[in-house]
């Protein structure tokens, strides 16, 4: 049988290194794994127990509403308003979603089709190519990442390629580049895409996931962004609520209102106690995004500062919870597939290969911060013995 939307799906690579990950486990070794960047520090209490008051009362075990009940539209209307300074219409420029990856796919559901296409940065999170494929759209990959000028790259593809994208999904800080933009840069491309008449669609998953003095930007703060941009944010990185699967796509009223009425034929919304609980999150816990940011913060520091006394030298980023780097060149020819086996192989540590997020993820490999601060020294002390030729 052929299976329509997913023949044309590459095998996904980050199998193989889990794969190896379980294999080790099963035969009692001890990985440390910095591979899948799925958060363990634990969600707000208070959200967790407005969750299980909510689950005890039965009127909010029937369907919920597709684009969210309006208290919890409320709430990121106003956190948008206190953190960003963006006035948001909770009724037509909010929508929730079910996790920013269903918003992101079904937003390009609406957007774009065969015979459209997308630009995305290249290398990027695995979604962000796929979504505009499964729409049955073209992507054209532009490269970003340490030493490269994405915006000049963008500018350069615009001119040269056809056909025009109506589309350009952007996500800064950047996962898994750790790339960031400043609100100027956001001014550029937002005067870009009116100029153009082009949609920004900006995920910003690492909206509160930032060091050194450095403030994320929303694209929204630029004057004129409703006009041609929507931002997908998303409680699963600020307020560590992963498996809550509760984001939320802000903006452009009419491409807010798109994705609402197609939601509106796919699905009844999250679970309402989990509306109820991250109202109250966003409400009633608006400083937890510090209390995580600090924990990644203390994590990212043992991770660079150790392998720099090892001499793997890496540039600490400035935002998300990765740490993204070349392979080092005394392993460089490995290949990034090749060098993430041999670290979880023979240094019981897991890692994500840069190839996985496209061809242009080829020779480097991605750290998450997603075990503790001790985890991540005994990581470092194993790479000290593995890595033998730094």
């Amino acid at each position: 049988m052929e299976f329509r939307r997913i023949l044309g799906l590459p095998p996904y690579v980050f199998t193989i290194i889990d794969n190896l990950k379980q294999e080790a486990r099963r035969a009692g070794e001890d990985i440390i794994d910095l591979g899948f960047g799925n958060p363990d520090i634990p969600s707000p209490e208070i959200a967790v127990e407005k969750l299980a008051e909510a689950a005890h009362n039965t009127r909010n075990h029937r369907y919920s509403a597709s684009k969210g009940i309006p208290k919890i539209r409320q709430a990121i209307a106003d956190l948008y308003l206190r953190r960003f300074g963006v006035e948001l219409d909770p009724d037509t420029e909010v929508v929730t979603t079910i996790g920013a990856k269903e918003g992101l796919s079904h937003l390009m559901w609406v957007l774009v089709g065969p015979g459209d296409s997308a630009f995305v940065p290249s290398p990027s999170y695995p979604i962000h190519i796929y979504a505009p494929l499964f729409a049955g759209a073209e992507v054209q990959r532009i490269r970003i990442g340490p030493d490269q000028d994405f915006f000049a790259n963008l500018v350069e593809a615009w001119e040269t390629q056809w056909p025009k994208p109506r589309v350009i999904i952007l996500s800064f800080p950047h996962n898994p580049t750790t790339t960031c933009v400043d609100l100027a840069w956001m001014q550029r491309i937002v005067d870009f895409a009116r100029e153009h008449d082009v949609v920004l669609v900006h995920d910003f998953a690492y909206s509160d996931t930032a060091f050194d003095g450095y403030s994320p930007p929303s694209i929204l703060e630029v004057p004129g962004a409703k006009d041609v941009a929507v931002e997908l944010y998303t409680m699963t990185k600020s307020f560590s609520m992963a498996g809550w699967r509760v984001g939320f796509l802000v903006g452009n009223a009419e491409i807010v209102g798109a994705l609402t009425k197609l939601k509106s034929y796919l699905d009844y919304g999250t679970f309402q106690p989990i509306q109820i609980a991250a109202t109250v999150a966003m409400n009633e816990a608006a400083d937890y995004p510090k209390e995580v940011n600090d924990i990644y913060k203390g994590r990212r520091d043992a991770l660079i500062d150790g392998l720099d006394r090892i001499g793997w030298e890496i540039e600490k980023p400035k935002g998300t919870m990765f740490v993204w780097t070349p392979i080092p060149e005394p392993y460089a020819e490995m290949g990034s597939i090749e060098f993430a086996k041999f670290l979880v192989q023979e240094g019981k540590v897991a890692v994500s290969p840069g190839v996985g997020f496209g061809p242009g993820g080829e020779g480097f490999v991605r750290f998450a911060l997603i075990e503790n601060e001790q985890r991540i020294s005994q990581a470092v002390r194993s790479l000290r013995k593995t890595l033998t030729k730094l």
